[in-house]
């Protein structure tokens, strides 16, 4: 006898996730990945990823994460982190970064998108408007999976593809949360001493209007995730630190995967005010999103290790260096002969953005057919600030080098030229 499966379709489906779109990134990677295996040469510039073939995690830190599996560390870690690295980062802000918080402050989880994720469930309604700028990284598909009302502002290279506090004050009167990320994904550029501090200063004077009539705070989530990695005389500045008032309102995001090329270890944090960690604690205990317990005990020692860290990053920051100003300078000459092509200099995270000026040329009305064209004839794989969620077709391209090679990049320019040529 045979048992016929009633065919599942959309009508099982939920609303919520009919409704949400699938990440563009991770499309694209999983065809330039095909393509690759299928042993062509392709220069990869969409994820923002490390090869360990490039880049490796710190040895040091390697080995503490040996230690700690042979020391049988494999159980379930408390549901806000071991208290040895809660402990660790709050003395690492207060070294590095001059922050002072209490252990309260600090929730450890698996990596740095569940800290965002609690972060919007903790404090966003259905309905709260979000701000938040025009590409940047998923900050679309929260505000859609909390049913916020999204606030986005589209930035360009006339504000260093970032927000500024003339562009969020007409939006700030009846907002819940404003989200920066700086250095930014998917851009590469970093936000300006003056700026940070502009932002600041207006979250706190909003919050004092608000004080007055028993409104719902304004908050600010600070992705810092690629803090660490700045260059070219640029530097990493917090609200907190040069507003100090702002403290009550601001939310950090932080972890390993970008300073240390550790991105499938998946320990991330969060320094923001104990109320707000506190119920993002207990959504992530629902959730099980938690770090892996061996990585949180290797961490926490790692993180006391200031001579180590500095000397990975010395490495790690030249060889990023190295790759992004091969692109940039690369590119930078072909604009000088005349092909279409501009380029933001390298000034933070692993990024470079990259504008292929190729619309209404020939036959191209789109980025998705730039991309297509740099794939199929030079086999140059790039990302569209439309996976980022600017919709305008403008050329606007994220160049990501945390797993490509000085040769594949070298190679992969020369090709460029060849194909961009044909449009000078």
């Amino acid at each position: 006898m045979t048992t016929t499966v009633p065919v599942c379709d959309d009508r099982s489906l939920s609303q919520l996730a009919l409704g949400l779109t699938g990440s563009e990134i991770l499309r694209i990677s999983a065809e330039i990945r095909a393509i690759s295996e299928a042993g062509r040469d392709i220069c990869n510039l969409t994820v923002g990823d490390f090869s360990p073939k490039e880049f490796r995690i710190p040895r040091v830190l390697e080995g503490l994460i040996s230690d700690a599996f042979k020391a049988g560390e494999t159980n379930y870690p408390p549901s806000d982190g071991t208290k040895e690295l809660r402990q660790a980062v709050i003395r690492y802000y207060d070294d590095v970064l001059g922050l002072k918080y209490p252990l309260e402050s600090t929730l450890i989880a698996g990596g740095a998108r569940p800290v965002i994720f609690a972060a919007y469930s903790a404090i966003v309604d259905p309905g709260d408007k979000v701000i938040f700028p025009i590409p940047s990284w998923n900050n679309n598909h929260y505000a859609y999976l909390m049913r916020a009302e999204a606030v986005e502002i589209a930035v360009g290279p006339e504000t260093n593809f970032l927000l500024t506090a003339d562009l969020i004050r007409p939006h700030v009167r009846d907002a819940r949360l404003i989200c920066v990320c700086t250095p930014a994904n998917p851009t590469g550029t970093v936000m300006a001493r003056e700026e940070v501090e502009r932002i600041a200063r207006l979250v706190v004077e909003e919050n004092e209007r608000r004080a007055a009539s028993g409104q719902r705070a304004l908050l600010l989530l600070w992705d810092q995730i690629y803090w660490m990695l700045t260059f070219g005389g640029f530097h990493h500045y917090t609200p907190t630190k040069l507003v100090p008032e702002a403290t009550p309102y601001t939310i950090y995001v932080d972890g390993v995967s970008k300073a240390f090329a550790a991105t499938g270890l998946r320990v991330g944090w969060t320094v923001a005010p104990p109320l707000i960690t506190g119920r993002m604690r207990d959504i992530l205990g629902h959730i099980g999103a938690w770090a892996p317990r061996p990585e949180q005990i290797a961490v926490a020692k790692f993180l006391d290790r200031r001579a180590d860290i500095d000397e990975y990053h010395e490495g790690m920051i030249r060889e990023l260096r190295l790759r992004l100003d091969l692109l940039y300078d690369g590119l930078e000459a072909m604009r000088r002969e005349g092909i279409p092509v501009r380029a933001i200099a390298p000034q933070g995270a692993i990024y470079l953005s990259v504008q292929f000026d190729l619309i209404g040329r020939g036959s191209i009305t789109s980025n998705s057919q730039i991309r297509r064209l740099l794939l199929d004839d030079a086999g140059f794989a790039v990302v569209p600030f439309q996976a980022f969620g600017l919709p305008n077709e403008s050329g606007w391209m994220r160049l990501s080098v945390g797993a490509v090679s000085p040769r594949q990049i070298e190679a992969g320019l020369a090709r460029v030229r060849d194909v961009l040529a044909r449009y000078a």
